[in-house]
Order: structure tokens, then sequence, then C-alpha cells
């Protein structure tokens, strides 16, 4: 009876103690409840980022703007986006324009002549006579070649040539003016030819300029060297492929890509021409995430990896939006937008700054963002934030009143000593 009667005591002791502590969990959820800031977020909710964009706190210090992504908005990013290089060429099929004769260009014109003519002089002259001067029989005619001072074609394309006055060469190729200069010569001189050639080629070259081991002019051939072999003979670049940038600039239009891509995609890799200026840039591109990401990480900075990346492609890098935590209405790109996109959005840019913070709502639940996401380019040093559901708050407080519910369940069995 003794034994009986401590178990029942034990047991009652421990009926109370499981009482009080259910009840200070329960407290403790209704006050949680009541207070959901109280719990740990990895990022604001959607309401809250609203909230602040209208606050006074916002209007006095960056005074971002917020845009819902529309299909006008997404048509204004994307008109951002660099045009391929591939699509400042006409033609793979054009005729080449290496040996074509520019400004600036050197000349060395050599003429030919039978007999005396124009241009002859005896220390120059094929042998068709002997040491004194007499016709040897059975010797071929006395032919003289001259070799006239290198000529170099002016800025407005001409050159001077004696007996022929002054002509214009510019865009013909060396045998197009040789052939010129001798229907000029035919009346003056006995069966002149002509030859010319290029000393000094100016006009068919390329700048490459930027992180390369040797920046300068590369001088084109006729074997239609492409854009990545310019930058091969111009040493290379001094950092790997997918962070060097190649900007392409030609009649005034502006291409670019990444060298990764020209050595990859051969469409992209077009052939340079006259007068191009190529630039390689050091870019390594990242963008940074945070927030509800899928990602286990919180924060994630993120390389591009390619050369045109999409705010849909960039999304899909981090994971999407978590299951368990994130809005899906709530994706925001946050970035600092030049004068030109400010100008067409309606947004003021401050005295003496060259951009403006604005940020771009997607709603991911929304089938018609994916293709508006698929449109917009990422910048370099975009963010992207997933806002955390409003219910976050709930599924954590649930999870710490599971937490409480197993410990008073526990001390339930085994006693509180």
């Amino acid at each position: 009876m003794i034994r009986f009667s401590s178990c029942r005591k034990a047991f009652a002791h421990n009926v109370r103690a499981s009482a009080l502590l259910f009840r200070g969990t329960t407290g403790l959820a209704a006050l949680l409840l009541a207070s959901c800031s109280w719990v740990p977020r990895s990022s604001p909710t959607q309401k809250q980022v609203h909230q602040y964009t209208k606050s006074s706190a916002n209007t006095t210090a960056l005074h971002y703007r917020l845009f819902p992504v529309t299909p006008e908005i997404a048509d204004i990013l994307a008109s951002q986006v660099r045009p391929l290089i591939s699509t400042l060429d006409k033609s793979n099929l054009r005729v080449s324009l290496n040996d074509h004769i520019g400004a600036g260009d050197i000349l060395g014109i050599t003429i030919f002549e039978l007999g005396n003519g124009l241009f002859s002089s005896s220390d120059r002259s094929v042998s068709g006579t002997s040491s004194n001067g007499e016709s040897v029989i059975g010797a071929a005619p006395r032919i003289s070649s001259q070799n006239l001072p290198p000529t170099q074609v002016e800025g407005d394309g001409t050159i001077m040539v004696p007996y022929v006055g002054r002509m214009n060469v510019l865009g013909k190729t060396p045998s197009q003016v040789a052939m010129i200069i001798q229907n000029h010569l035919k009346d003056k001189s006995q069966d002149p030819q002509v030859m010319v050639r290029i000393q000094n080629d100016i006009g068919n070259t390329v700048i490459v300029s930027g992180e390369i081991l040797r920046p300068g002019r590369v001088v084109l051939s006729l074997a239609n060297e492409h854009l990545s072999d310019v930058i091969a003979i111009a040493g290379g670049a001094k950092y790997p492929p997918k962070d060097s940038q190649v900007e392409l600039v030609r009649q005034g239009k502006i291409g670019a890509t990444d060298l990764a891509t020209l050595e990859d995609h051969p469409e992209e890799d077009i052939r340079a021409d006259p007068g191009d200026r190529i630039r390689v840039i050091y870019q390594p591109r990242t963008f940074t995430a945070f927030g509800a990401v899928g990602q286990t990480q919180q924060r994630n900075e993120v390389q591009f990896g390619t050369a045109n990346l999409s705010l849909a492609g960039a999304i899909a890098r981090i994971g999407g939006p978590a299951d368990n935590r994130a809005d899906g209405n709530a994706v925001y790109l946050i970035r600092y937008e030049d004068a030109e996109i400010c100008r067409r959005l309606g947004v003021p840019i401050k005295e003496g700054e060259h951009s403006a913070p604005v940020i771009y709502e997607i709603d991911m639940l929304n089938p018609t963002q994916y293709f508006l996401a698929q449109k917009i380019p990422m910048k370099d040093h975009d963010a992207i934030l997933i806002a955390d559901a409003a219910t976050d708050a709930i599924y954590k407080i649930d999870m710490l009143i599971g937490t409480f519910m197993g410990q008073a369940a526990t001390i339930g069995l085994y006693g509180v000593r």
C-alpha cells in the first residue's frame, strides 16, 4: 500500500507539471501570434515592401520607384540589350575588303618600260645591250624599271604619279591602280607595265584594345581573319574567356558578347572588317540573390556564365522561390537604371546623378510573367529579392509550438525532478 501510494503521488505531480508547461506553451504561442514581427525572417514580405516604398523614409532617402512588370515595362528593359555581334555582319558571303587601299596607306609603285622611256635609267635596265651600250645580236629588247618614291594616300584618297597626275585610289585594289596608271602611260611610253603594292597598310587594319597582351593595330590579310583570330594575333585575352567581354564597334554600331561565346559558337565569330574597333573587357559579371531563395544559402553571389542572361534565367539559377517560405507573388529585381531608361519610365534623377534606383515586381504565380521575365536582361551587380510569405511566421510558430509540445510530452512521460 505504501509503494502504490507513492507511485500515485508521483503520477499526479507529473500531470500537474505537464499542465503548467502546456499552459506556458499556449501562452507563448498566443504571444507570438499576437506579434509575428518577433519571429525572425530572411526577407520582408510583399506588404512590408509596399509600405516602405510609400513611406516618408523612402522619399527622403533613396526615393526609389517600384514598378509591377508589364509588357510595356518589359519592352523598355529589353531595349537595353546590345545586339549580338553577328547582327553587325551583313553577309558572310561578301567579297573581302582586306586588300583595298585606304587613306594613310603607303604604296610602292614600280614601272617597267621597253627601250628608252619616261622612267628609263641605264643603271636600272634589264640587260639587252653590251657593257659599252651597243646592241647585242639576238639579245632581248632593253627593258628598264623604275621604283617611284614611296607614295602616301592622302586623306581624300588621292595620290600623285608623274606623267599621270593626281588620281583617286581610295577603295581600289593594287592591281586596279596599276591598270589605271598603265593606261595613262600608254601614249607616253613604249609598252609600259606597272606593279603596285601596299608597303605600309593602314586602311586594312583593326584596333584591338583592353585586357589583351599586345594592344594596337592588327593588319588584316586575304585569309579573312575572324574576331577570335584578331584577338589571338594580339596576344590573346589576359583573363578566362567567360570573364572577357568582347565589344565590337563597326560603322557606328556596337555589339557585345564574351570570348567564350566566340570560341564555342562559330556563327558569332564573324570576320573582322577594316576599320573595326575591338575592345576586350575583364568583366566577371555577377548578380546577388537573397531572401527566400530555393537554394540553401540565404545570400548568393552568382556569376552570369553566359553572354546574355535573362531575369527568368537568373531566377532559375538560384533555384527559384523556396516552396515553404517564399511568396511567389513577390519577386523583385533591384537595380540602378541609367538616364535613358529613367526618362522612358518617368523616373526623376537627382541633380548631378546619372542613374536612379528602381525596383521591379514579378508575380511568378502568373504564367504570363514568365514570358516577360525572359525578355528582361540582367545587368552586372543586379540584385534579386524573393519576399517571405506572410504565412511564413505562422509556419515558424507552428514549428516552435511543436518543439515545446514535444518537450512537454517528454516531461510528462519521464517525470519532473
